[in-house]
């Protein structure tokens, strides 16, 4: 009860909160139609350049790496991670299905979760696609709340995780609240078969795979960017409008197709 009375003041808050929140992109008139989303006030800037540089210290340093060893990993190893991976996050994806009114997505992604998670070995294998059952695109808290009619809020960068705007920063909080059944399993309640480990270490593989999917784009990024920190954060809105707007396009350093596609380009 305690958390569901969590989830409700924090979805009201931001819902309350729009006239203070910078940014609308459910308006036409204040959209920036040449890059396909809306300007949103970067209302941190100078902190956020500080943090951006940090985290890219910690790029080259850290993921960067890892990406590059994951990488030479055999395709099959690759592909079964994420879609592992992607297995786990159909039960963020299918609550929100719900949330936004997708119910025919809501039931493929359910029926797609119990046939990988039994049929599939914890989703490694996707056999429901085998079956006819296409993948879907992913969606979160901070989505929902944009279908909802919230706005983005200010844009900003935490350390290590990166780009996010406060609609999608309490979207993720709605998580810890309770809207994750995998952070509920392995961190908030003291379970026989998992742990906190485990919940970590997937989001650090996720993070990995996610990475060297999207090595080269950003490696060109870098070098034809004048303003990298300005070209990251133009990128991260696009997607996220994008996303809210369901816009089947994928963004630039931003893909997560399936591996056997990425290596037959």
């Amino acid at each position: 009860m305690k958390k569901a009375l969590s989830v409700f003041t924090l979805i009201i808050f931001t819902l309350l909160s729009n006239n203070l929140f910078a940014g609308d992109d459910g308006k036409p008139e204040l959209s920036n139609t040449k890059n396909g989303y809306v300007e949103v006030n970067d209302c941190f800037e100078k902190v956020n350049r500080g943090i951006f540089g940090f985290n890219q210290v910690l790029d080259k340093v850290v993921f960067k790496p890892l990406a590059k060893g994951y990488r030479m990993f055999p395709q099959p190893i690759r592909s079964g991670t994420s879609n592992a991976l992607n297995n786990l996050s159909s039960v963020v994806t299918i609550p929100n299905n719900f949330l936004q009114g997708q119910f025919k997505d809501a039931g493929l992604n359910s029926a797609r979760f119990v046939i990988n998670s039994t049929l599939g070995i914890a989703g490694i294998f996707d056999v429901a696609s085998y079956y006819g059952l296409k993948k879907t695109d992913k969606e979160d808290y901070g989505q929902t709340l944009g279908v909802w009619g919230a706005k983005p809020g200010c844009y900003f960068i935490l350390p290590i995780l990166g780009p996010t705007t406060v609609r999608d920063s309490i979207g993720s909080l709605v998580n810890i609240a309770g809207g994750d059944a995998w952070y509920n399993i392995t961190v908030v309640n003291d379970t026989r078969y998992f742990s906190e480990a485990d919940y970590y270490t997937s989001k650090l593989l996720n993070g990995i795979d996610f990475r060297a999917k999207n090595l080269e784009s950003f490696d060109s990024l870098e070098k034809s960017s004048m303003d990298l920190y300005a070209s990251v954060r133009s990128l991260y809105l696009q997607d996220r409008y994008r996303k809210v707007k369901n816009i089947d396009k994928t963004t630039e350093t931003l893909s997560d197709d399936d591996w056997e596609e990425l290596d037959s380009q």
